[in-house]
């Protein structure tokens, strides 16, 4: 690997500091999920980034870590606030990633007969694809620019949900300080027609059945009910959050010279946060995530839309409630204990949530007393699971937790592996209807290309950094 790895127990391993690394790497895996990535170079991703100034803690990652973009994803670290830097890098091309669940009050006896209809009926509805697929109506760039200062406000003011939506969601559905004028015209044009739309490669709506709870207590004041029908859409800030990164990494590269830092990768490319470069690049950020807020609450009301047709009933009728709302490629100033004093850091992450505890001040209020919702996707052909914060996670990684599965393979290994298979019909026999804009979508994000999600979930309930509370088995995939 070119790594050195020591083990502390069976889930945690260290990258002991060493050379110019200003922390050490903290890995949470199990040794079957190590073993996976260690053809990439996503271990040395977590040493790299253990150089970036103002960086404490550790160097961490989940155990859904494969290679990103300069950060590994699965990655999480934390810069000082006063003296750290940011990088875009830290938080992907896809800025604010995540996935939403919503509950109903079907059962999965209410969805069999109608499930083809239904995941027709989705497909036509909420618009998915690769380039400029449109949403549900193009924008001009005066009301982009409401969009991404009102993130999902935005939406519900347009009938697409109500306020109580917006009280289950992270940060309100709004990050405040977003700055349109940091946004380019070429990330403005790119985004004017993909409001409300999917997206492709590993985004999709999904219906899913709560198969096994596994602690009902939690799950009860999450609203999740063994055989009740619930689901979720995964997409993000589409090609408005690729330009602003794509902008501000041509930004951070030019900073770098300016404030003479080095590092082992170019593709950590950070300016410090306070500097003008990384306020521009955090107000662009915060921009690209209210547009995906907004993008996921729109399509949500699209997808209602297409369920009230269906089954002849209104939201009230179907039980509809945002259960909650959680972004994956994002950096944010959090309060945190650092080797036992309180200081306001950056956490970037990518490829990584955030998971508070109970009776934490940023946990929602109708979820205090049970922690934070967590979802984490698997793949399509198995299952999902719902997990919820724990304070352990606040001492170890920031409050943060995995995201997914994460790739086992590669896009063009997934397309190799696929070839002259009928995947639509492998995943039907499996009882998932699945609707796809094409056959190469299916392939790349055919279920051997991933990790075993239970596997992922269970280092980190063995952990306690969150706990499991339920597992969701899909029965309707709408892909790009």
């Amino acid at each position: 690997m070119g790594v050195n790895l020591r083990k502390i127990n069976d889930w945690t391993w260290e990258i002991p500091r060493e050379a110019d690394m200003l922390v050490s790497g903290r890995v949470f895996s199990s040794a079957a999920l190590l073993a996976s990535i260690r053809d990439d170079l996503s271990l040395e991703q977590v040493r790299n980034v253990a150089h970036l100034p103002g960086i404490v803690g550790h160097s961490l990652a989940m155990p859904d870590i494969h290679q990103g973009y300069g950060f590994p994803i699965g990655g999480v670290a934390a810069t000082r606030e006063v003296d750290g830097v940011i990088s875009p890098g830290g938080v992907g091309y896809d800025i604010n990633c995540g996935v939403r669940l919503v509950t109903m009050a079907l059962d999965e006896r209410d969805v069999s007969a109608r499930l083809d209809a239904l995941v027709g009926a989705l497909y036509a509805a909420v618009p998915a694809g690769v380039g400029a697929s449109s949403g549900f109506r193009k924008l001009g760039e005066s009301e982009l620019r409401k969009v991404v200062t009102e993130g999902a406000r935005w939406p519900v003011a347009h009938g697409h949900g109500d306020a109580d939506d917006l009280l289950h969601i992270e940060e309100g559905g709004c990050l405040e300080g977003a700055e349109p004028d940091a946004v380019s015209a070429q990330a403005y044009a790119r985004g004017r027609e993909q409001l409300g739309s999917l997206g492709s490669g590993n985004h999709f709506l999904e219906v899913e059945v709560v198969d096994e709870v596994f602690r009902p207590d939690v799950a009860d004041v999450l609203g999740l009910r063994k055989g009740g029908v619930v689901f979720a859409i995964h997409s993000g800030s589409r090609g408005l959050g690729h330009q602003v990164c794509t902008d501000y990494l041509r930004v951070m590269d030019r900073a770098m010279a300016k404030y003479g830092i080095t590092l082992p990768d170019r593709q950590l490319a950070c300016a410090p946060l306070r500097s003008e470069e990384g306020q521009a690049y955090f107000r662009a950020m915060k921009a690209a995530a209210n547009f995906a807020w907004a993008n996921r609450q729109t399509m949500t009301g699209l997808a209602l839309g297409a369920f009230e047709r269906v089954f002849g009933m209104g939201r009230g009728a179907l039980g509809v409630r945002l259960l909650y709302d959680v972004c994956h490629n994002i950096a944010k100033i959090e309060e945190h204990v650092v080797e036992g004093a309180s200081m306001r850091v950056c956490v970037h992450r990518k490829g990584a949530t955030r998971a508070f505890p109970p009776h934490h001040p940023l946990t929602p209020v109708a979820y205090r007393e049970v922690g934070q919702p967590v979802f984490i996707p698997g793949d399509m052909g198995r299952c999902s699971y719902v997990l919820v914060g724990q304070p352990r996670g606040m001492e170890e990684c920031f409050g943060s937790s995995c995201h997914g599965a994460g790739r086992l393979l590669s896009r063009q290994a997934a397309l190799k592996a696929g070839a002259g298979r009928r995947l639509q019909e492998e995943l039907l026999e499996r009882g998932v209807h699945v609707r796809a804009r094409g056959v190469k979508t299916l392939a790349e994000e055919m279920p051997e290309a991933y990790k075993d999600v239970s596997e992922v979930v269970s280092v980190m309930d063995a952990l306690n950094l969150t706990h499991i509370v339920a597992r969701l088995r899909p029965i309707a995939c709408v892909k790009g």
